[in-house]
C-alpha cells in the first residue's frame, strides 16, 4: 500500500530520475541552475552544459526518458523561438541542436516567424543531429549522429541520416 502512494508522487519520479540520471549529475545540474542561475527560467534538470532558449514554447512529455535526456545529455542548443513539441518517451544524445527559428535574410536583426518544430512520439535523435525551423518528424524514428534535418519526415517508423537527411530506411515490426 505505502510503495503504491510513493510511485505515485513526485518524489517517487524524482528519485527515479536521479537513479537514471545519477545524484552527482543531478546534483550539479541543479547547482548550476538554482545557484549559479545558469539556464534558471528552465523548469526542469537540465544539463550544465546545455543552454534551452524559449524554454516556455517547449511542449514535451513529462515522461523519464524526456526528463533523463536533458538531464544527462550535455552540449545541447534547443532554441524554441517559433515553438518546439516533443512527443513522449524522446531520447536524445548529446550535442543535438533545435533551432525554430532564423534571422531575416534583409534584417538580421529580425527573426521570421516559421512553423515550430514537432517531434513525435518514441524518437531518438542521435549524437549532433540538428533540426532546424518548422521540421516535422513522426513517429517511431531515429535520426543518425550527425544528420541535418532539413524537411519533414511525418512518416512514422523510419530511419533517418545524412546531411541532409534522408530516410535510410523504414523499421518493419515482425
Amino acid at each position: 500500500m505505502i510503495k503504491n502512494k510513493l510511485k505515485n508522487s513526485k518524489f517517487y519520479f524524482k528519485y527515479l530520475l536521479i537513479r537514471k540520471t545519477s545524484l552527482s549529475q543531478y546534483i550539479v545540474n541543479i547547482i548550476f541552475q538554482k545557484f549559479l542561475r545558469i539556464n534558471s527560467k528552465v523548469l526542469i534538470n537540465l544539463n550544465f552544459t546545455s543552454t534551452i532558449s524559449a524554454f516556455d514554447k517547449i511542449e514535451y512529455s513529462r515522461d523519464l526518458s524526456t526528463l533523463a535526456s536533458f538531464s544527462i545529455s550535455g552540449h545541447c542548443y534547443i532554441q524554441a523561438i517559433n515553438g518546439i513539441k516533443l512527443g513522449e518517451n524522446i531520447l536524445f544524445a548529446p550535442g543535438i541542436k533545435l533551432i525554430s527559428a532564423n534571422h531575416n535574410m534583409k534584417n538580421p536583426k529580425k527573426i521570421e516567424k516559421r512553423d515550430s518544430i514537432e517531434i513525435g512520439d518514441n524518437v531518438w535523435l542521435g549524437t549532433n543531429v540538428i533540426i532546424l525551423p518548422g521540421v516535422k518528424i513522426g513517429d517511431n524514428c531515429i535520426i543518425g549522429a550527425g544528420s541535418v534535418v532539413t524537411k519533414s519526415f511525418t512518416k512514422n517508423n523510419l530511419v533517418i541520416a545524412g546531411n541532409p537527411a534522408k530516410i535510410i530506411k523504414e523499421i518493419t515490426h515482425d
